[in-house]
């Protein structure tokens, strides 16, 4: 592989995100059985998109954190049981993952994975509540992404373009999530990035283009409440920091920013 041409990028439902090349495939958050959230954060507004892998491509799945929207139990149990196929987290939660029936390949905190074509970098992201969380860094010849599953505004992001920026595309939650939980004392702060937060750590990390995930499919008041006009706000804010955004639907391919030229 001699280029970004020879991989593509696809993101999925919610958080997900699909990093493909020849016979290997990467998902990040991938979510196909929502039923366990319909409590909190409800169900989905409507179908989502396959994930199913083409014939003979083998599926990695990684996990940002445990959360049931992020981390579909039923879906990793099924990938680590297929043949040529694995998951992978940071090292805190694979006995928890190992609990839920899922055989997990664990990495510490910056860490190299190589698989395939591909390498993968768990680097940090801080999550509402303090929860065990990180971002995933997808490396490629002539490629190289991120992706932060459901994070708030850090003093990491520094730290991450310092040691592995620049990057060609940032994915970046930006619903601006205010949430109402039992047991956890309500602010007026959001659990994860606005769109305006969102523009901002793409720019500080340099990315090329910033990819809106984490939006327009959940929203459950007063549990889980969507901010207004996320998807409008986060074009807007990236087009006045003069950052190549894009907001793909479910499934849809990522356009990078030489391609938007």
């Amino acid at each position: 592989m001699s280029s970004a041409e020879t991989v593509t990028l696809r993101r999925l439902a919610w958080a997900g995100v699909e990093v493909a090349s020849g016979d290997d495939r990467i998902v990040i958050d991938a979510l196909k059985n929502p039923a366990d959230l319909a409590g909190f954060q409800g169900m989905p507004r409507r179908p989502l998109p396959s994930i199913e892998a083409p014939p003979g491509v083998r599926t990695h799945a990684f996990v940002t954190h445990l959360h049931p929207d992020h981390c579909d139990r039923l879906l990793l149990t099924e990938f680590a049981a297929t043949e040529g196929c694995t998951v992978g987290c940071h090292t805190p939660i694979v006995d928890v993952l190992g609990k839920m029936g899922v055989t997990a390949v664990a990495q510490d905190m910056g860490e190299r994975r190589q698989i395939g074509p591909f390498t993968t970098i768990p680097v940090p992201s801080h999550d509402w509540r303090g929860d065990d969380q990180v971002a995933w860094i997808v490396e490629a010849p002539g490629l190289r992404v991120i992706h932060f599953g459901d994070t708030i505004w850090h003093g990491k992001w520094w730290e991450i373009a310092r040691e592995y920026g620049p990057f060609d595309v940032a994915f970046l939650p930006i619903a601006g999530v205010m949430a109402r939980r039992e047991g956890i004392t309500p602010t007026n702060q959001p659990a994860t990035l606005t769109p305006e937060q969102a523009v901002e750590a793409a720019v500080v990390l340099e990315a090329s283009t910033a990819c809106a995930i984490h939006y327009d499919l959940f929203n459950n008041p007063p549990y889980y409440t969507e901010q207004h006009d996320v998807r409008g706000r986060f074009l807007r804010a990236a087009r006045a920091r003069g950052i190549h955004g894009v907001a793909p639907g479910d499934g849809k391919p990522v356009p990078l920013a030489a391609a938007a030229a």
